[in-house]
């Protein structure tokens, strides 16, 4: 059996709307800390923002988009299913 991996992605708040970033988050940190500036999937930069407002914010398409292709990767690659 085949253990699945996390994906290599984090969502973070920031700048408006839900951003994914690949950022190494501080050991033990569940979310990137408030404040911290991190680069995004669509190629942002923006501040992350742990307020609970900010995780309603509307979803990045350009993180979604890119975010579901390395989930669609992981996938195949893990468990050699084809998309």
């Amino acid at each position: 059996m085949q253990v699945f991996q996390p994906y290599p992605f984090h969502w973070v708040p920031g700048s408006g709307q839900r951003h994914a970033s690949t950022d190494r988050r501080p050991d033990g940190a569940l979310a990137y800390p408030a404040g911290t500036s991190v680069a995004t999937l669509c190629r942002e930069q923006v501040v992350a923002d742990n307020s609970e407002i900010g995780w309603l914010w509307p979803t990045c398409e350009g993180c979604n988009t890119e975010a579901h292709r390395i989930a669609r990767r992981q996938r195949t690659t893990e468990t050699e299913w084809s998309i």
